[in-house]
């Protein structure tokens, strides 16, 4: 999950001089790093015709990746990726771009890359992230735009191949549940379950596993969400796609959830519904479904809908954990501000159904909350 900085000027001036004083500046966490970034980009800069001078922060990233953009003579500009290769490995980034590109999705293209440093040289697909042209008081605005992500999410799976990427089985599912108890029950809420509440915890996660490891299998690209699709400059120019490092071969269902139940943007249920029927017919005709005939997901949207609940719930619970151990742990805590939007997912799907019951009125307890009241997400 990525963090855009405000966007510099469309068209910022060229010149060291100006540049220097009017773009924010790149702060490095030592002097070796920085070295490190000036020797592998000055062999860069008259090939790809790039004006040092230039380069400002473009987005932070959750991880310990970020980003940084820089302009070049021909008045375009590229992004560079900035990973420290003792915490991130760039191979994934670089495999899953290849598929994504073989799809023919719109994707960064590489340019460069120096594997031992941690640097690469990107391609840039824009100033604008979707969710910055969206309201949730304004839904009929946004329809158009989420066709357009579904279509997208449709290209990506369609081109699925088992034994390419990592699978999204009950191991992962489960070391990702644990997040919620480990980091955001026991570190952010200081809560130290007894038995009762454990084996609570325990069963949930059981129905929850279960649910989602019956799920077709496709490409699955873990943060398919509104911050993460790069708007077009030019009218009916197709999407961008970013943040598909942690890319897997998993559930069909986990990017429509991703994507309707955002981390940074809440929908009411009937546009949640109207866009997923709408996914939901162009996977059955894409046959993305068949293997899931026994289940009935092809034939019947209702089916459909609450694997795609059941399988956000487990998102929300991973994501609520996670942006607790960014807050406590790495010192990020503009994350954790939106984990009362996670809450309300976790317990709005928690009310629905009577097996998770018991999983509501523990977090009732624990957070303090009252009772959900309906079905509707709301908007936060």
């Amino acid at each position: 999950m990525s963090h855009p900085f405000p966007p510099s000027p469309a068209n910022p001036p060229l010149g060291a001089a100006v540049a220097a004083t009017a773009l924010p500046p790149v702060h490095w966490p030592d002097a070796a790093r920085k070295a490190a970034f000036d020797a592998w980009l000055a062999p860069l800069v008259g090939p790809q015709q790039l004006l040092p001078a230039t380069l400002r922060p473009a987005s932070a990233d959750a991880s310990f990746r970020r980003y940084l953009r820089i302009d070049s003579a021909t008045g375009t500009s590229r992004i560079v990726m900035d990973a420290p290769p003792d915490k991130e490995n760039c191979q994934p980034f670089v495999q899953v771009q290849g598929l994504l590109a073989a799809a023919g999705l719109n994707v960064p293209q590489i340019l460069a890359w120096d594997e031992a440093g941690g640097f690469m040289l990107l391609s840039d697909l824009g100033h604008q992230t979707l969710i910055e042209r969206l309201s949730p008081d304004k839904p009929q605005d946004a329809y158009a735009w989420y066709q357009q992500a579904t279509d997208v999410l449709l290209q990506w799976q369609k081109a699925s191949q088992p034994g390419v990427l990592p699978v999204y089985d009950e191991a992962l599912l489960r070391r990702e549940l644990a997040l919620f108890p480990d980091w955001y029950l026991a570190q952010h809420r200081s809560v130290t379950l007894d038995d009762k509440q454990q084996a609570t915890l325990a069963s949930a996660f059981d129905a929850i596993v279960a649910h989602n490891l019956a799920a077709p299998q496709v490409y699955v690209h873990r943060d398919f969400m509104t911050r993460n699709l790069m708007a077009p400059a030019e009218p009916g120019a197709p999407l961008g796609v970013l943040d598909f490092q942690d890319a897997v071969y998993g559930p069909i269902t986990y990017d429509i959830a991703s994507l309707l139940r955002d981390a940074f943007i809440s929908w009411e249920e009937e546009f949640v519904i109207d866009i997923t029927v709408r996914y939901w017919e162009k996977a059955r005709k894409a046959g993305l479904l068949g293997a899931a005939s026994a289940s009935g997901w092809g034939d019947d949207f209702g089916e459909f809908y609450r694997a795609v609940e059941w399988m956000g719930l487990q998102r929300h619970l991973k994501v609520a954990g996670i942006f607790a151990r960014l807050t406590l742990r790495d010192g990020k805590p503009k994350y954790l501000a939106d984990a009362p939007r996670f809450m309300a997912y976790i317990r709005a799907t928690a009310n629905r159904y009577r097996q998770l019951g018991p999983l509501l009125k523990m977090l009732d307890q624990i957070e303090g909350t009252e009772p959900v009241v309906g079905f509707a997400y709301g908007r936060m």
